[in-house]
């Protein structure tokens, strides 16, 4: 197993510092999934520092890999793998309950 990143929309600025378009923030889902179907999800936005656009990309240029990379940048090592170990937490669970409900009869 092996966590899924994706990019569910981005947040931009019209204008900021000559650049139009400049993405600030991204919401995103990081996923993954088990051979017996059981799966986890972690839900997120993330602000985009705007504070240095060198790298400017044109937001119609922008790929998702970009936006995956921005986000990761952003939350550092240990923010994701603190949402990839939610994901696989949340897993574990399924393939080991811990809890029940329901009735006997």
């Amino acid at each position: 197993m092996a966590a899924t990143w994706s990019i569910v929309q981005l947040d931009y600025t019209i204008s900021l510092d000559s650049k139009t378009n400049v993405v600030t923030n991204a919401h995103w889902n990081c996923t993954d999934e088990d051979a017996d179907g059981d799966a986890g999800r972690t839900y997120g936005s993330t602000g985009i520092p705007t504070d240095d656009l060198s790298g400017f990309i044109a937001y119609g240029d922008i790929t998702e890999a970009d936006a995956i990379a921005w986000v990761k940048a952003a939350l550092g090592d240990d923010g994701v793998s603190e949402q990839e170990d939610a994901v696989a937490a949340q897993i574990a669970v399924l393939q080991t309950p811990v809890s029940g409900s329901g009735k006997p009869w």
